[in-house]
């Protein structure tokens, strides 16, 4: 299976919208049909969509469908109800940017249309989602054109997480460099971290990866350092889901780990992403919110409990990768390298 055969995370085929449940991989691929705005809200919440860009888009098509029952209302209301639909979807999960960028993008279309019919605005909100849709997917493959001309034959490659086709719209962001050297018939190998505490390096990238015909090798995250000091990794492409103004990045859990050890063993650590995501409202990484999920995620093993039952649990989704431990971000117009705050800015004005 090549790469653009990889299964859709979000689909909109004649104005229905399905999402496959990624909770169910590697050993199920289940579509769920999306009907409402609290069911996109729970997919959402509970991963069955996840990756920043793969839900900003599930956002605008979520907004979208549930808008369908108000095409009867006045102007006034359904704008309203649109801009509280919207509101709603952006708290399902708070520290990805794109969510609240895609879904403030489709209101804002609509603000700019309000001397449309309702019918008409609806259309209007729909395109606009297609287009963000679409402009993903052109993003993935610019961003893995860049990124591909960082791998040799040979190489090692470490990522964290999932950050492919299953994350946006086609291809990926940390994997579209990847796929576009396996294309060009470059000799490499790929350490995917198994990524706790819901293992999405395990039973999304590996299957991802071995599905493409990637010569993929999954690993514990606590093996990273192991494999770095052994020279198994040359570098490491992460995603991610926020970009402070200074540079500073969310991702995943377990990502500030790898960047420290990579530092330490002189190994370049690249971030891919798509421009959108980075964030000049929010200055440093001190400054982004960090969502806390359910206890159970780290006191249980799929349906099997392995801790006890009272014990504390921290379960942040994600940590923050300070600026100083980020070689460069490869984005659809390029890689971005130091001074970031400089740099950075210089990208924004382009989107």
């Amino acid at each position: 299976m090549s790469a653009d055969k990889l299964p859709k995370a979000v689909k909109y085929e004649n104005g229905e919208l399905i999402f496959l449940d990624q909770t169910k991989l590697p050993l199920e691929l289940v579509y769920e049909k999306q009907e409402t705005l609290e069911q996109v809200y729970i997919s959402i919440k509970q991963l069955k969509v996840r990756g920043a860009p793969a839900i900003g888009i599930a956002g605008a098509f979520g907004l979208l469908i549930s808008m369908k029952n108000y095409l009867e209302k006045s102007v006034d209301e359904f704008f309203k109800t649109l801009k509280s639909n919207g509101e709603y979807l952006i708290s399902s999960r708070p520290t990805a940017v794109n969510l609240s960028w895609a879904i403030k993008r489709v209101i804002k279309k609509a603000e700019n249309s309000l001397n449309h019919t309702v019918e008409d605005i609806f259309k209007i909100i729909e395109q606009e989602a297609i287009d963000i849709y679409n402009e993903d997917k052109n993003i993935c493959h610019n961003i893995g054109n860049y990124g591909e001309k960082l791998i040799f034959d040979g190489m090692g490659i470490l990522t964290h997480c999932n950050a492919g086709a299953l994350a946006v719209s086609e291809l990926g962001t940390a994997l579209a460099p990847i796929y576009k050297a396996l294309d060009n018939g470059k000799k490499f190998r790929v350490y995917a971290d198994e990524t706790r505490p819901l293992l999405q390096g395990a039973r999304l990238t590996s299957y991802e990866l071995y599905s493409a015909g990637v010569d993929v090798t999954l690993i514990c995250d606590n093996m990273a350092a192991y494999a770095m000091s052994k020279g198994l990794i040359n570098m490491v492409i992460v995603g991610c889901d926020r970009v402070a103004a200074n540079g500073d990045t969310a991702n995943k859990i377990g990502t500030m780990n790898v960047a420290i050890l990579a530092k330490h063993f002189n190994i370049p650590f690249y971030v891919a992403c798509p421009s959108s995501t980075f964030d000049n409202m929010t200055l440093t990484g001190k400054d982004i919110v960090i969502e806390e999920r359910d206890k159970k995620e780290v006191t249980h093993f799929s349906s099997c409990q392995t801790a006890p039952d009272d014990v504390k649990v921290l379960n942040p989704a994600f940590d923050v990768t300070p600026n100083e431990l980020i070689t460069g971000f490869i984005t659809e117009y390029g890689i971005i390298k130091p001074p970031f705050v400089i740099n950075l800015e210089k990208t924004l004005h382009k989107r």
